[in-house]
């Protein structure tokens, strides 16, 4: 299942795993949305409700895309966050990862301000 990802000046495309929560995820889209940062995350607000699967967990990859069940919220994981250790992505509690970006530009992501729109969209 791919998506594209539209910012204002940007676009990425990721791939979806067949998960349910990745599943939840495809047909809940098109969505749109303002986004949240929270260091080197960009998370929006999704209208999904998943349990936290079996491999849920805080420590994840750089272009992870997951699944924040407390808001519930679509996160996309670049960098750091406030609560990492290390150049990895930590998540504030346990996440479904259920899909990742095909090419990551951290530095394309990183110029993507607070609560800039953003178009999540199946592709083509």
């Amino acid at each position: 299942m791919r998506i594209i990802i539209k910012f204002a000046l940007s676009r990425v495309e990721a791939e979806l795993f067949n998960t349910p929560t990745g599943r939840a995820v495809y047909e809940a889209l098109p969505l749109q949305r303002n986004v949240n940062r929270w260091g080197e995350e960009i998370y929006f607000e999704i209208p999904v409700q998943c349990e936290l699967e079996e491999n849920a967990c805080a420590e994840i990859n750089v272009g992870d895309l997951a699944y924040w069940p407390n808001m519930p919220a679509f996160c996309i994981f670049f960098g750091p966050t406030p609560v990492s250790t290390s150049d990895q992505p930590v998540a504030a509690s346990p996440v479904n990862v259920f899909g990742r970006i095909l090419e990551i530009d951290t530095g394309l992501l990183s110029g993507i301000p607070n609560d800039e729109n953003v178009v999540v969209e199946r592709a083509g």
